[in-house]
Formats: C-alpha cells, sequence, structure tokens
C-alpha cells in the first residue's frame, strides 16, 4: 500500500523529471529559512545536542548541551523532528534522545513499524565531463546527454549528472545491500570502490579514470550519530504506523519529519517540509 501510494505521489508531480536548484543548492533553501526565522524573531540553538525530554501535559522540559555546557529549554509544547533512526536507537548509543516519561506504546508500536534505508553517495568531481565524449554503438549520442545511469553493479549501482547543466560532476549512489557493505569503511575505500566501479560501467580503465579526478567527497547517513538512516520506508504490516508517528500526544509533544507524511512523500524533502506545515497547524489549533 506505501508503494503504491508513493508511486501515485510521484506521478502526480512529474516525480519522474530532476529538478536542481542551481548554484548553491539546498544552501539556498536554508538560507531562506534562516530569513524567515530571524525576521519573526526565532531563536535558534545550533550546535546544540538534545539528551532527555521531560515532559507532561502542557509542559516540557528539554534537557541538552552545547559545546559541553548544560542547556536547559522549557515550553509548553514540543515539536519533535528527530529522524526516524533517531527514535529507534537504543538507550545510551551517540546521538539517543530520551523520554520521560517514555513515549506511549502506540508510537512505540509506531516507530518499530517503520525502517530507516541505509544509502552512501558519492560525489565525483574531475577535471572534465569525459563521460560526454565516450563513443556508443550504433551511431547514438552515447554519454553526452547522460542524465540517470541505472546499473547492476556490486557497489554503486545508480549515478547521475547535474543535466542541464554542465559541470564536470558524477554523483554515486549505493543503497540498501551496497550500503551496508561500505557504511563504516574509510572514505579512500568507498572513493575506490566507487571509481573501480565507474571505470567497469563506462568501459574506461581506472587508471585514466583515477588521473582526470580533481575532487572527491562521501556521505555515510547511516554512520552518523543524528541521522542513523537516509529515508523512511513502511515494513510489512506496517500500514497506517506514519500517521500514528505524527500523531500528537496530548496536546504537548507533536511530531514532524519525512517519516510522519501521510502522502507519499516520506523519504524526500517536500515531504518532511509538509509534514512541518501540518504539524505547525496542529499546534496552533492546538
Amino acid at each position: 500500500h506505501s508503494l503504491v501510494r508513493g508511486t501515485k505521489s510521484d506521478e502526480e508531480i512529474d516525480g519522474e523529471r530532476a529538478f536542481r536548484i542551481p548554484s548553491q543548492g539546498y544552501e539556498a533553501l536554508r538560507q531562506l529559512f534562516l530569513k524567515q526565522l530571524g525576521e519573526a524573531g526565532v531563536e535558534l540553538h545550533l550546535a546544540t545536542v538534545a539528551k532527555t525530554v521531560i515532559w507532561r501535559k502542557g509542559y516540557v522540559e528539554l534537557h541538552a548541551q552545547s559545546l559541553g555546557q548544560p542547556v536547559l529549554l522549557t515550553a509548553k509544547r514540543c515539536l519533535v523532528t528527530l529522524p526516524l533512526g533517531v527514535l529507534q536507537a537504543r538507550v545510551g548509543e551517540p546521538g539517543t534522545v530520551q523520554f520521560e516519561p517514555e513515549l506511549p506504546p502506540d508510537k512505540v508500536r509506531a516507530i518499530d513499524l517503520l525502517a530507516m534505508g541505509g544509502v552512501i553517495r558519492v560525489d565525483l568531481c574531475f577535471k572534465e565531463a569525459f563521460w560526454r565524449s565516450i563513443k556508443a554503438p550504433h551511431g547514438s549520442e552515447g554519454a553526452k546527454n547522460l542524465s540517470f545511469l541505472l546499473t547492476q553493479h556490486d557497489w554503486f549501482p545508480t549515478w547521475w549528472t547535474p543535466l542541464p547543466d554542465k559541470s564536470p560532476l558524477l554523483t554515486g549512489w549505493a543503497p540498501f545491500g551496497s550500503a551496508e557493505k561500505l557504511s563504516g569503511r574509510s572514505k579512500s575505500f568507498v572513493i575506490e570502490k566507487a571509481l573501480e566501479t565507474l571505470a567497469s560501467i563506462l568501459s574506461i580503465s581506472s587508471h585514466e579514470i583515477e588521473s582526470l579526478l580533481a575532487a572527491s567527497y562521501t556521505h555515510d547517513w547511516q554512520s552518523d550519530p543524528y541521522a542513523r538512516g537516509a529515508y523512511s520506508y513502511v515494513k510489512v504490516g506496517g500500514e497506517g504506523a506514519q500517521r500514528a508517528l505524527g500523531a500528537p500526544i496530548n496536546g504537548t509533544l507533536f511530531f514532524a519529519g519525512e517519516a510522519t507524511d501521510v502522502t507519499g512523500h516520506h523519504g524526500t524533502v517536500h515531504g518532511a517540509m509538509a509534514s512541518g506545515y501540518r504539524t505547525a497547524a496542529e499546534i496552533i489549533n492546538s
């Protein structure tokens, strides 16, 4: 049911087309939010790690640490946007946030019925977009207008370019089993496997592709204690879990984030943002 809902939602927004924010990428979106928050007089606490949420109806205490110093914040309501992977972490693990009293059984069950997907992402910046000049069989243009490249390779089966931007950048995506084999490994190992994969897929020598590499970046979200994964999905038998996870508790604790989206856009930026608007309305109406 979740997969069907997601497919229908993609079709409604032309989801197979790729849209990108030029120049700054998502940094432009972050700057916009910071500007709006500043104009609204919202106080931000950056580099601050939440540790414990003590709550009762109509009152919340947030115990946190900032640069090694304790921080105490109080409010009538608390909006929780912790990633699903953090909510699923065991007590005592890095990044874990404890609730006192514990979250009710229906909330805990909803958390257990969802899963956090693992992904390793690699960005390879080259001196030139060499793939644009690769000769393809049958007289086709080959990779000149390469956008997405889907393969059956073990390490990095999915690749894409920033097309229509002509920058010499390739992004590799290693999901699920591939991510499990790569997660926690050194950057050099991940880059090595990415270059091996690319050389194999494009039929170019490893030596040549390494000589063209200018810079490389990796992202291992499941090894980040404050993320513990890249996106959520519904387990078998988990229908309704997203709605249950997003339900408020006693008009005091409210929940947002991509894992609470019920429109089929979970696992996406716009699903996360939509859940924020939904929860803000719930808080205002309460």
